[in-house]
């Protein structure tokens, strides 16, 4: 009976059996904390610091945020992780005609420094890490973070937490964008720049193959498209005349976790040894500046709302893959979100699932824990050479912008998406309760509802702000920032003026939208 042919979604052949002659299965000579950080980024990894446990939240209005922020910290959440709407994401206002039926649905509305102001209140910045899902808007969003803690009296140079500012991700998988990605690739530069020298504990872009993921990519699409606008942040930041050993300590990565729990350990430690090497070779000479770090969420999109509650199971698997592969940060997904925003139970059951993880399970007792597994080590080299032909394929046509002008990257996870999806339809590749196990009658699980009157709430807020403030020094602000943009000055002393003068979001995007205009 011929032997039965066993893929990973990427399309690597799974061998019977794995020996020390498999190609590739050979352990790394080197130790954690060592060029090229295979095995790691700390010596000690885990015995020196758990990972940051993070739950990302953020809807409806800034209180009802706030208050969902205090339960998490109370329940032991060691940094805050905010979800923004969609509005807020792409630079509306909430009484904006765009903005109907959006406000406060998929995160936070944010409209100006008041609500920054309701989102954190009673929590002091500086001694919190934040981590803000925006990109697009990022800038105006790390403004207002930074004029709240400028008004809370913080040290600027204590402020740590991350800002996703990951806009070549948008043009290829997600869709909030702005502006072109020229002039989106100034801005972030902009933010490099000034961070270096105002903010300097801040991680200025989390370069983000978690959406690339939930586009449809396989394992070694999303580390090599990722990996691929890295290099090209990097490179805009060297076109700009800055230090690559300074603003390349702050660049981190946010990738997904899937249920393949050795795919993905591999595709980790995979990623981390490309990183270094492709560093090292725009001349990076600082070890820190070589060292990818990263944060991973759970699969959004391996999750089913048939049977929502073996999503738990799921969730595990994949907490499981990012510790064993050596993640920095952690977002656990709720078992509903399938179906709703996650409940608060479900929020809770998703965190103790990485605190059951890291008290109970021994995964963090050892560093690599999987390494020297012929099958991990043989599994790592394959995923790096397939992640390395796209990469070497995306060099050749001029980098990741050119890649994503001319359709590449949108094309081949396309292309992924559908090969997925086709064989779950033929049955191929099995998901639990949706292909196969599947039951008659569902339990109804009780889902998250937002109030669609929020939108009113926050227009009423709008008026009143824009009845009290000092409209002459807004609208003075606000042409400081067109000339800025047209001068090419930096652009965040600029915004961060705007706001602490209550100029809004939608103000801030539109002014620029004069200068920069829009991508379609």
């Amino acid at each position: 009976m011929p032997d039965k042919k066993i893929h990973t979604d990427s399309g690597i052949e799974i061998q019977t059996l794995y020996t020390a002659e498999s190609p590739g299965a050979q352990p790394q000579t080197e130790r954690p904390g060592q060029f090229p950080y295979t095995r790691g980024i700390q010596p000690d990894m885990y015995r020196g610091k758990l990972w940051t446990m993070r739950q990302y939240a953020g809807f409806s209005t800034a209180e009802e945020s706030n208050k969902r922020y205090h339960y998490l910290l109370s329940q032991g959440v060691m940094g805050l992780s905010v979800a923004f709407d969609l509005p807020t994401q792409i630079g509306y206002d909430s009484d904006h005609a765009l903005a109907e039926g959006e406000v406060g649905k998929v995160g936070v509305a944010i409209d100006s420094l008041e609500d920054m102001e309701l989102l954190f209140k009673d929590i002091r910045l500086e001694q919190v890490s934040t981590s803000m899902t925006i990109n697009a808007t990022g800038f105006i969003l790390l403004a207002l973070y930074v004029a709240l803690a400028k008004k809370q009296g913080a040290d600027l140079k204590k402020i740590t937490g991350t800002i996703q500012n990951d806009i070549l991700k948008e043009y290829a998988a997600r869709g909030t964008y702005i502006y072109p990605p020229k002039s989106s690739m100034r801005i972030i530069t902009d933010i490099f720049e000034w961070c270096s020298k105002e903010l300097p504990k801040w991680n200025t872009i989390s370069i983000s193959g978690y959406h690339i993921r939930e586009a449809g990519s396989t394992a070694v699409q999303e580390i090599a498209f990722t990996l691929s606008n890295g290099k090209a942040y990097v490179q805009a930041a060297l076109e700009k005349g800055l230090d690559i050993n300074v603003f390349g300590k702050r660049l981190s990565f946010f990738f997904n976790a899937h249920n393949n729990l050795f795919e993905e350990v591999a595709k980790f430690r995979a990623a981390r040894r490309m990183w270094a090497k492709m560093m090292k070779d725009l001349g990076a000479t600082d070890e820190k500046a070589m060292m990818l770090r990263f944060h991973t969420q759970t699969g959004g999109a391996t999750l089913t709302a048939q049977q929502p509650l073996n999503n738990i199971s799921r969730v595990t698997i994949q907490t499981l893959a990012a510790v064993l592969g050596g993640t920095q940060s952690l977002h656990t997904n709720g078992y509903d979100e399938a179906l709703s925003l996650p409940t608060e139970e479900a929020a809770r059951i998703a965190l103790r699932t990485q605190q059951i993880v890291a008290f109970e399970s021994g995964a963090p007792d050892t560093v690599d824990p999987l390494a020297g597994s012929y099958f991990v080590e043989s599994l790592t080299s394959e995923v790096e050479e397939k992640a390395w032909e796209l990469v070497h394929r995306i060099d050749a046509m001029g980098g990741s912008v050119s890649a994503i002008e001319a359709g590449f990257m949108q094309d081949e996870i396309a292309r992924s998406a559908y090969e997925y999806q086709r064989n779950i339809e033929s049955g191929e590749k099995i998901i639990v309760g949706v292909n196969k196990f599947t039951i008659d009658k569902e339990t109804p699980v009780p889902g998250f509802k937002i109030d669609d009157h929020i939108r009113v709430m926050q227009s009423e807020k709008l008026a009143a702000l824009r009845a009290k403030r000092n409209n002459a020094k807004t609208e003075e602000c606000l042409r400081n920032i067109s000339l800025a943009a047209g001068e090419h000055k930096n652009l965040m002393p600029f915004v961060i003026d705007a706001v602490e003068n209550y100029c809004t979001l939608g103000e801030i995007a539109d002014e620029l939208r004069k200068v920069f205009g829009e991508y379609r």
